[in-house]
């Protein structure tokens, strides 16, 4: 039979061990609350030189084989989402196959679409389990950037800087899934617009912060109708005594956005209370029963765009829908964003993050609702108690609906379904939860300074493009067991090395081979272990 219920078997993440906070800088650039109330943001995940592109997704993939023990051999397919790009023609995941030695049937190779690329991963590793062609093994996705900004002359961070983050999100594919992908119920929307793209031979984007959030609302809407109107299709065809409710809000038990700063997706979630309310009253049911947005109707109410462009923009359509749909966020979204509120953007990796903030909340779980602004100016952002018992908000019964919006500039943008299930195998919700334990690692995070934080920034631009170096940022700031650049030679080839945990080795490729370590330990002299290092501490 054909592999059913397709979709994410495992998780796993890697961010930063250092972090700046909002309020930091913030105080540094005298804005108080622009960078919290503002964009929504608390910290700020960051990097120096010392990490690049290659290391951070090779610990997120290392830490998904190691941690759920899963046999490299057994992966068919590696398929990486980066908008990070560190050559032009070698693909990041041709980096990542030092931890898959004696595998080299592996299909894949990196997709770069600003943002969507993890979400273009996703959909064609999910297409190649389903397919003719699958030979019965797993897939891995891998999705995560370094944005970084220019800051503005005269400042120390500015808000475009302020929405930068760090990380990288893995994902095993296959079948039987607890986070299966609904056929049939996804969308599509896009377009040919210069709002955020790489032109220049710099990490640093051009960005028209006012076009890119224009679209990224214009793709809300055009996804959410699509979804929609294929949900009435489905229950029109179905056999019922009664006529089926239309779609809506209520049909999904919750959301994912992709979120460049969290004041954007509280707008972009509004805006499907606003298609909502637009099909409600076009049907003549609901033109007055919401009071706070029956004066937007379109015609007839006295604050009503004049047109579709003008509600793209229109402050005080945007500020009634958000005070509208405020129960249905927290209910909804808010769980899914406070990962994303203490990393920052991910880039391809964003919209995963959250999803893995979702798997990983509990009832009592950290809310993401809004940032701490302290006046002391540090940073106040509390934490789970890393002791407590895993407490899933989803539902450990299954058949939950997630609705995942994921958008990239230039632009293409995706809404496509998840069900969450119990399933026959050993992969599960509360598996991923307790095996990330993502609220704990974010609390056992080391805060910077606004000072250093900075300095790692002119570090990177300094080194940007150059070869025939080392790096000189801290090895102290790579947490244990995780990959960082060692060298960079005269003919631009990268050497990563890994730190080590204590004493342990742990090198996935050295792990798996200890049985033959005698009689492999001449050949891997020779081939210098795969161009893997272990760093002891």
């Amino acid at each position: 039979p054909r592999p059913s219920n397709v979709g994410i078997l495992l998780m796993e993440v890697y961010f930063p061990k250092r972090f700046v906070a909002q309020v930091d800088l913030e105080a540094a650039d005298g804005c108080t609350g622009k960078y919290t109330s503002g964009l929504g943001q608390q910290r700020l995940a960051f990097v120096d030189d010392r990490e690049d592109i290659g290391s951070v997704m090779l610990s997120a993939v290392s830490a998904l084989l190691e941690k759920y023990d899963i046999d490299p051999n057994s992966v068919g397919r590696l398929e990486v989402g980066t908008e990070t790009l560190i050559d032009k023609s070698k693909s990041v995941k041709t980096t990542l196959l030092r931890l898959f030695p004696d595998n080299t049937s592996l299909e894949g190779v990196s997709s770069t679409n600003a943002c969507y690329g993890g979400t273009a991963a996703l959909l064609n590793s999910v297409a190649w389990v389903q397919s003719e062609d699958w030979d019965g093994r797993y897939a891995i996705v891998v999705a995560g950037d370094i944005a970084v900004y220019e800051a503005p002359e005269g400042s120390v961070c500015g808000s475009a800087r302020a929405t930068q983050g760090c990380g990288a999100v893995a994902l095993l594919v296959g079948p039987d899934a607890p986070l299966a992908l609904e056929p049939k119920l996804r969308h599509t929307h896009a377009m040919d617009v210069y709002d955020f793209y790489k032109p220049h031979h710099s990490e640093y984007a051009a960005v028209d912060g006012a076009v890119s959030q224009n679209c990224y609302l214009r793709s809300v809407d055009a996804c959410y109708r699509g979804v929609l109107g294929k949900l009435d299709n489905q229950a029109a065809t179905a056999a019922a005594a009664t006529p089926p409710a239309a779609a809506s809000l209520g049909s999904f038990d919750f959301f994912c956005f992709h979120s460049p700063y969290h004041k954007l997706v509280a707008k972009g979630f509004a805006r499907l209370k606003y298609v909502d309310f637009l099909n409600q009253s076009s049907d003549g049911g609901g033109s007055g029963s919401d009071a706070l947005l029956a004066p937007f109707v379109p015609e007839t109410g006295e604050k009503a765009p004049a047109n579709y462009e003008a509600s793209l923009e229109d402050k005080g359509l945007d500020a009634s829908l958000r005070k509208a749909c405020a129960k249905e966020f927290t209910q909804k979204l808010e769980a899914s964003s406070s990962a994303s509120i203490q990393v920052g953007n991910c880039y391809t990796g964003a919209v995963f993050l959250n999803l893995l903030s979702l798997v990983c909340s509990g009832s009592s779980g950290v809310s993401g609702s809004s940032a701490d602004t302290a006046s002391t100016g540090s940073d106040a952002s509390s934490a789970a108690d890393p002791s407590a018992e895993p407490c899933l908000l989803l539902d450990a019964k299954g058949g939950q609906r997630i609705g995942v919006f994921s958008y990239g500039s230039g632009s293409v943008a995706t809404l496509y379904c998840l069900r969450t299930r119990v399933t026959t195998s050993p992969f599960s919700l509360d598996r991923i939860q307790r095996v990330v334990g993502l609220q704990a690692r974010l609390a056992q995070r080391t805060q910077a300074s606004v000072q250093e934080f900075s300095a790692a920034m002119d570090l990177r631009a300094d080194r940007y493009g150059k070869c025939g170096y080392e790096p000189t940022g801290s090895i102290e700031h790579v947490p244990a067991g995780a990959f960082f650049l060692s060298q960079i030679n005269g003919a631009h080839h990268r050497t990563y090395e890994r730190k080590a945990n204590g004493n342990r080795r742990c090198c996935l490729a050295l792990k798996k081979k200890t049985k033959r370590k005698k009689k492999k330990k001449k050949k891997k002299k020779e081939r210098g272990g795969g161009g893997v290092k272990l760093w002891m501490t």
